[in-house]
Formats: C-alpha cells, sequence, structure tokens
C-alpha cells in the first residue's frame, strides 16, 4: 500500500512528506510501547502510534520503520518534525483512534508485522 492510499483512507494530513507519495509500507503496526516496536516490528512497516515525542523517530530510524502516523489528532513538537525530516522518516497525523485507523488499514489489505512473519491469514483469524 503507497502513503497516498494511507493518507486517503486515515484523512491524514502530512507533516513531513516523502519525496514520493507512492512509497510502499508492506505492512503495518499499532504500538505505543517503543520497546515493542523495536522487539515486534519488521522494516518497511508503517507504524501508528498515540506518542509523539522523539523516541519515537528514534525508534522508527533504528527498526528501518517506512513513515509514521500519529493517531487521535496528536502533534509532534517542532523538534519531533525537525528530526523526522533530518532522517527523512514521513510523518501523518490523523483523529482516528489506533484502534479504528489500523483496522481501516487493515480491512483494505494492509497486513500486520505477525502476518508478514506467519504468511497471510484471513480476517477472521482462520
Amino acid at each position: 500500500m503507497t502513503l497516498q492510499e494511507v493518507k486517503e483512507i486515515l484523512n491524514a494530513q502530512m507533516i513531513v512528506a516523502p519525496q514520493d507519495l507512492q512509497l510502499d509500507v508492506k505492512m503495518a503496526c499499532g504500538c505505543d510501547l517503543m520497546s515493542d516496536v523495536l522487539a515486534f516490528t519488521k522494516e518497511d512497516s508503517l507504524l501508528l502510534t498515540g506518542l509523539t515525542n522523539l523516541q519515537v523517530v528514534r525508534t522508527a530510524e533504528m527498526a528501518n520503520i517506512r513513515a509514521l502516523v500519529f493517531v487521535r489528532g496528536k502533534e509532534p513538537d517542532r523538534e519531533t518534525i525537525a528530526l523526522a525530516m533530518e532522517k527523512k522518516i514521513p510523518m501523518m497525523l490523523t483523529d482516528l483512534p489506533m484502534y479504528e485507523a489500523c483496522g481501516l488499514l487493515y480491512r483494505r489489505g494492509l497486513p500486520g508485522c505477525s502476518e508478514a512473519e506467519e504468511g497471510s491469514l484471513a480476517v477472521d483469524g482462520r
């Protein structure tokens, strides 16, 4: 799924735009615990989170997260935005809560990180 598609599905606004909104993300993870992000996400993932601090950008860089989506209308401060720009990590903002944002993306075909590891699971878990 492209970042353009993510933006449209989540009715999100770009905070730090990539050079190309056709950039692909292969899977997504919704998480506010950065230690879990490091433990469970895969490269080229989209991270949805309610945390807006510098650690989110640093974690994204370490885990090779493709892009960040801040949920619940939470906005990062200027320092966090500046670091994302420096590291070339796209950021967007949606007013949706995390559960709904993840559900919309999943319903439109973006798998979670566990599925990418285990193979394709049906939406109903079978």
